[in-house]
Formats: C-alpha cells, sequence, structure tokens
C-alpha cells in the first residue's frame, strides 16, 4: 500500500469500460435458478444440495474463464486468475453465495459474480495485473442453517475457529462438520489450499440492504466501515400462577418486569439518536407461555449496535444497572460482542476515485461515505489484510426478503467501480 495509488490508473479505467452489463446480469439470472422460488426470490442455505450444484456452476464458470480453482478446508472457493509475479500476495474479491430461508438474487451472490465479472473484464482488455487477482465464495456468511454466521472467512483469519463450528447442527440435526466433509467431497477435482495465506488487499461488493443509499438518490457507497455490536440475554423471573384467581397486587408476573425494561431501553435509544445507535429486541421466550397462566419466566435479547464503541459503553452501563436494580428478580449476559470495524483510508480513497469516475461518466451524482449496520465476510478479513466495501442501493431498503432487488443500472455502476478499484490495487508491487 505504499505505492501512489493513482499508478495504475489506465489499466484501472480499462478494466472499468469493459466490464459487461449484459453478462453480469445474465449471471445474475444463472445464479439464482438454483434454488430459485416462484415469488422471485432465491432459498439456497449453505452447504444444502442446491447450494453444493451452484458451487459447481460457479467452478465451471471461473475455469471458463481461465481461473484456477481452489478450496480450503471449511470449503470456500477461491478462483485465482494469475499475475506477473504469482509469489506476490493476491489481491481478493467476493462475497457469499449462501441464502436466508428466503433470500434474494443479490445478498451475497452479487460480490461473487461481481469478482467474476472483473475477470471477465481483464480478459477483454488484454490486461495482465502484477499480482494474481482471486475471487472468493466464502461458506455460510449468512449463519441461517448453522450457526454462528460468517464461518468460512472467520475461521479463514482464525483457522482454530473451526474446530468450534463443526458441532453446529441445523434444525434437522444434521452437524456442519458433516455438511462440510459432503461439500469437500464433492469437488474431488479441486485442489485444497491453505487458509489464513497471505492476501494484499480484499473489497468486497455488497447491496447496501438498508435505504440511506435509494432516499439520497446516490448510486454507489463508500463504506467506511462496520458497526460495533453487542448481543445480551436478559431473564426476569416470576412466578407462574393462575390468571383469573390471583390477585393483580399478589403476582410475580416476568413480562410486567420485561415490559418497563424493554421501554426503557427504547427510551435511551431514542435519546441517542444521533450517534446513530440502533437497537431490537428479536426474540422473545415466555414460560409457559399459555394464554391463562401468568408468565413466570420471560427471556428477550437484546441487540444493539453503533459505530462508536462509547455509546454501547454508556447503554450496557445503564442495562446492567437497570438489571441489578432488580435484585433476583432479572439477570443479563453478553454472549457476543465485536469491535467496530474501519476501514483504511487509502482503500477509502481509491474505492472513491474507482466510483465517483464510473458515476461521472454515467452523468449520476458522486458517491457518498456511509457505514455498514450489518455483518459482513469483510468484517473479519479486515483482521487479516487492507480490507473495505462498496455498496450499492438496495429498492426500499429491503433484504432477506423474495422482494430484494437493485436497479441493473447500479449493479453495473458498482461492478465497474469494483474493477477499477481490484484492478489498481493488482498493479501495486508493495
Amino acid at each position: 500500500m505504499n505505492q501512489p495509488l493513482s499508478t495504475s490508473a489506465t489499466s484501472a479505467a480499462q478494466a472499468q469500460d469493459h466490464v459487461d452489463n449484459a453478462r453480469l446480469q445474465a449471471a445474475i439470472a444463472a445464479l439464482a435458478a438454483f434454488g430459485g422460488r416462484p415469488d422471485g426470490g432465491v432459498s439456497r442455505e449453505t452447504l444444502t444440495e442446491v447450494d453444493l450444484a451452484s458451487r459447481r456452476h460457479l467452478i465451471e464458470q471461473a475455469r471458463a474463464l481461465g481461473c484456477e480453482v481452489m478450496v480450503d478446508d471449511c470449503a470456500n472457493l477461491f478462483f485465482r486468475r494469475a499475475g506477473q509475479r504469482n509469489d506476490l500476495p493476491p489481491v481478493l474479491t467476493g462475497s457469499h453465495g449462501d441464502t436466508q430461508p428466503v433470500g434474494g438474487k443479490l445478498d451475497g451472490a452479487y460480490g461473487v459474480l461481481a469478482g467474476l465479472e472483473v475477470i471477465a473484464a481483464l480478459n477483454d482488455a488484454g490486461i495482465e495485473t502484477i499480482r494474481p487477482i482471486e475471487v472468493v465464495a466464502w461458506t455460510n456468511e449468512e449463519g441461517s442453517r448453522f450457526g454462528p454466521g460468517t464461518m468460512g472467512s472467520s475461521a479463514f483469519v482464525e483457522p482454530s475457529r473451526l474446530a468450534g463450528y463443526l458441532d453446529s447442527v441445523d434444525k434437522n440435526k444434521v452437524r456442519f462438520g458433516d455438511a462440510l466433509q459432503t461439500a469437500l467431497a464433492s469437488t474431488p477435482d479441486v485442489p485444497r489450499c491453505a487458509m489464513q495465506r497471505p492476501m494484499s488487499a480484499c473489497v468486497e461488493l455488497h447491496i447496501e440492504q438498508g435505504p440511506v443509499l435509494e432516499r439520497a438518490g446516490i448510486p454507489l457507497g463508500v463504506v467506511t466501515g462496520i458497526q460495533a455490536v453487542r448481543w445480551f440475554s436478559v431473564t426476569c423471573h416470576g412466578m407462574m400462577a393462575h390468571a383469573g384467581t390471583t390477585p393483580m397486587d399478589e403476582r410475580r408476573d416476568a413480562m410486567a418486569a420485561a415490559v418497563p425494561l424493554a421501554q426503557k431501553l427504547y427510551d435511551f435509544a431514542a435519546a441517542e439518536a444521533a450517534s446513530q445507535l440502533r437497537l431490537t429486541l428479536g426474540r422473545w421466550q415466555v414460560a409457559p407461555n399459555s394464554v391463562n397462566t401468568i408468565p413466570g419466566r420471560v427471556e428477550f435479547t437484546v441487540d444493539m449496535r453503533c459505530v462508536d464503541d462509547s455509546v454501547l459503553d454508556r447503554f450496557e452501563a445503564f442495562l446492567r444497572a437497570e438489571v441489578a436494580a432488580a435484585g433476583e428478580a432479572m439477570e443479563v449476559s453478553r454472549f457476543f460482542q465485536r469491535e467496530p470495524t474501519h476501514f483504511p483510508a487509502p482503500m477509502l480513497k481509491l474505492i472513491e476515485e474507482a466510483a465517483t469516475r464510473a458515476s461521472a461518466q454515467a452523468g449520476l451524482p458522486a458517491p457518498m461515505a456511509l457505514t455498514s449496520g450489518a455483518f459482513h465476510d469483510a468484517m473479519y478479513v479486515a483482521d487479516h489484510c487492507p480490507t473495505a466495501m462498496i455498496f450499492v442501493p438496495s429498492k426500499n431498503g429491503i433484504s432477506h426478503n423474495a422482494a430484494e432487488a437493485t436497479d441493473p443500472r447500479d449493479l453495473f455502476l458498482g461492478v465497474q467501480a469494483l474493477a477499477y478499484t481490484v484492478t489498481a490495487l493488482a498493479n501495486q508491487e508493495q
């Protein structure tokens, strides 16, 4: 990253100008057929039969472009375009191919196909980059079949994590480790590669999954980082009793304790609106969950996110103080935490340059900077090498839904910005 980013601008511009929108749209439609639903959505959960079939499709597409295909121990697929100096660490791009149980055509898949389109554009332009370029399809980013999500990228960065994932089971009691072995056995023609291999840089292109870009009328976003997140489980204890016979002033109703706490948390979040704190109380479990029994136990989850970790410090202190004030009637535990991810300035500068050129040629507004509120594989890869992201708008801010969509023009511009960025990075010798 020491060489000036503008030195490879000529080849980067040529790569950008050779992106083929018709080819891109055809590739998106072809991959969406694997798990395609009548409502236009896609159901392709990780390591299912349809996911393995889609992986074979990607392997064939990559080989047709002249790529070497490799797979690692977590079934992450890598499609490698050779460079002039194959001893240098490659530039990485891509995303994931798995979807939610009812997902769309773009979440994850767009980033993988965009990487392959960049390679096709480089081939068409006759450009040989100094460094090799690799396109990755990460395993189990979504976490909908096996938890947690972002398994593939997190295990690549820290291989010791893989052992902890193997005993995760899906709703049918299938182990991730068994599904993983089936996936690896399905690609006997694909050589194995090491995890934690050196990478010079990584760029992930993704749909925004939110309304910010569309609302602003801007087609490209330069993602400055990913919000910090903390997850908690709050348990309220009461006493189960008959709903009709127990006087109100003699009840120990766990729900009556949970609801005021929930409202206090929402009030705290509203007061922090300027800091863009996000709060979700997403999962509630009530025991005995009977219409005519006073709840004896209520458990709910707290998902808090913000790009400023100090805001989450204040929120956590507030939550713990409220729980402590309730004595033995409440308890709280934090079961996940991730610090904010801040992408490096040189990467952001290059992406801004790439996106500005693509937008200007289309007669559209310049890109805007924004942060991601969702997890992405780039969050873990950023621990391994200089990493950044590009966003394109999501119609109505919808994702994880069959209605997920992005204007084809914006999808095209996103790949143009990616092609410029990847090519410039791949032409840096240091």
